[in-house]
């Protein structure tokens, strides 16, 4: 079972900063048919990270189950882990590493302003 009902998107992170979105559908395309695929950051990215995310929507959500069973599988370099996403939330392709907190450096002394 996916552990999400009726979803058709996974997760794979801990993905090595070398895979490209080729490699991945190469991989998870054994799985079941890819209606779409989004790594991040984007194989033409200007900057090197130290790691990578993927998110993959399958036409059939039972491919979501058998995908999990990747999850510590050593892909590149590293162990993979797999997990289902809920379809509906939409920022998965749209913008799935927004910041959480603040972008910008805090002005002052961080220490004295919570002591107050």
């Amino acid at each position: 079972m996916s552990g999400i009902p009726g979803t058709a998107v996974v997760q794979v992170t801990n993905l090595s900063s070398a895979v490209n979105s080729e490699q991945m559908r190469t991989l998870f395309g054994f799985l079941g048919d890819i209606e779409e695929l989004r790594l991040y950051p984007p194989d033409n990215a200007p900057l090197s990270f130290s790691s990578k995310v993927c998110y993959i929507k399958y036409r059939d959500p039972s491919s979501v189950g058998v995908a999990q069973h990747l999850t510590n599988t050593v892909f590149i370099d590293r162990a993979l882990i797999v997990v289902p996403c809920a379809e509906g939330d939409q920022a998965l392709f749209s913008k799935p590493l927004s910041p959480i907190g603040p972008t910008q450096p805090s002005r002052g002394n961080v220490t004295r302003r919570i002591a107050r």
